[in-house]
């Protein structure tokens, strides 16, 4: 039988309630798999016989594990195809099927670039201008998500290892509208303006958020994706928008005011997020508005729907916060394991980020 040590892997869940998810190791012998995670290294072991429905993934530059385990379904991560043909000998020795799939590379592209952009920007293309005034972008910068913002357990994570990096532009990247034209009319995108538009009661020529009323920002930057196991399992990161007139913000505001803005917006960005996956939301899932407790000024709204993502049997949920104040448009975006005992932590963090708008130079400008 083949045995294995093959490092450098990311889990999800984490075996126990806030456990380490990496580093993780991986140990398999004849009779059993074996996890290291963390530092120092937590030890878990199973025999074979208790794990089920074991399958390897290949994808073009790295490689998934899959198992459940007590009912559980876990997935293991690797950015490495290093150990990947070994790994392939041990799933297949005990009964495991491999197969191979190409990453939605285009799909998830139009979703990272365009969905942020979007809710209060049109339908745009967004690429590096290099004119525009510095300051903008700096007061742009300033306002998004830091680690220091958030609690000691929180860190950043590559976005090939989160959810959210399916949904949240790259923070080293700064967007500038360009013209384009609309997208096809059965994309992803258009798709989810649909959801959108259906659910708020609104059509295309007046919708600001998806539709073809929007305006689009001087600068879009998004902060990095912050992760933590805290409160079941989260995972946030924020995208700031500066605009150039303070009317355009309070005209995005106004269409953002209705009842029931914030489980719409949620409902349509997980439309986004499932489509990375080659799935959608299923009929008859139900979004909620939610609207944080703040202390600081400045407008906020939000909403939370359940994000059912393949072979993750845990439950997640994804909330989207909007926020505006002055010449900004900033959006939270967060998956957790539950919003019940994550809503306090959100509810700190877009204080943080109404105050930082409020301190920034752009703010009464």
């Amino acid at each position: 039988m083949t045995t294995l040590r093959s490092e450098d892997w990311v889990v999800r869940p984490s075996f126990v309630a806030n456990g380490p998810t990496s580093p993780v190791v991986l140990l398999a012998d004849e009779t059993h798999l074996t996890q290291l995670a963390g530092i120092p290294a937590v030890a878990w072991q199973t025999p074979w016989s208790e794990i089920a429905n074991i399958e390897l993934v290949r994808f073009a530059h790295q490689m998934a594990l899959f198992a459940t385990v007590a009912d559980v379904r876990y997935c293991w991560r690797n950015r490495e195809l290093t150990d990947y043909d070994a790994l392939r000998a041990v799933v297949l020795e005990h009964g495991g099927v491999v197969s191979r799939r190409r990453r939605r590379v285009a799909v998830i592209a139009v979703v990272s670039v365009v969905v942020l952009a979007s809710f209060a920007g049109g339908i745009a293309a967004w690429f590096n201008r290099g004119s525009a005034m510095a300051t903008e972008l700096a007061d742009a910068r300033f306002v998004n998500l830091t680690q220091n913002d958030l609690p000691s357990d929180f860190s950043p994570t590559a976005s090939n290892e989160t959810f959210l990096g399916l949904l949240v532009p790259p923070s080293d990247k700064v967007y500038t509208p360009t013209t384009t034209t609309p997208p096809a009319k059965d994309s992803t995108f258009s798709k989810a303006a649909g959801i959108f538009q259906t659910c708020l009661g609104v059509t295309n020529a007046k919708d600001r958020i998806y539709g073809a009323a929007g305006q689009q920002p001087d600068y879009q930057v998004s902060s990095p994706i912050f992760n933590a196991n805290s409160s079941s399992g989260v995972e946030l990161a924020s995208t700031t928008q500066y605009y150039k007139t303070t009317t355009m913000v309070r005209k995005d505001t106004h269409e953002m005011s209705m009842a029931n803005f914030g489980a719409c917006f949620a409902k349509s960005s997980a439309t986004l997020v499932l489509s990375g996956y080659g799935t959608s939301v299923p009929v008859g899932t139900t979004a909620t508005s939610w609207r944080p407790v703040t202390f600081a000024t400045g407008w906020s709204r939000g909403g939370v729907v359940a994000l059912k993502v393949p072979n993750v049997t845990s439950p997640l949920q994804l909330v989207m916060v909007v926020m505006t104040k002055g010449h900004y448009e900033v959006t939270l975006s967060a998956i957790v394991g539950s919003f019940t005992k994550s809503e306090r932590l959100l509810d700190n963090v877009v204080n943080t980020l109404l105050l930082r708008m409020s301190n920034s130079s752009a703010a009464t400008a």
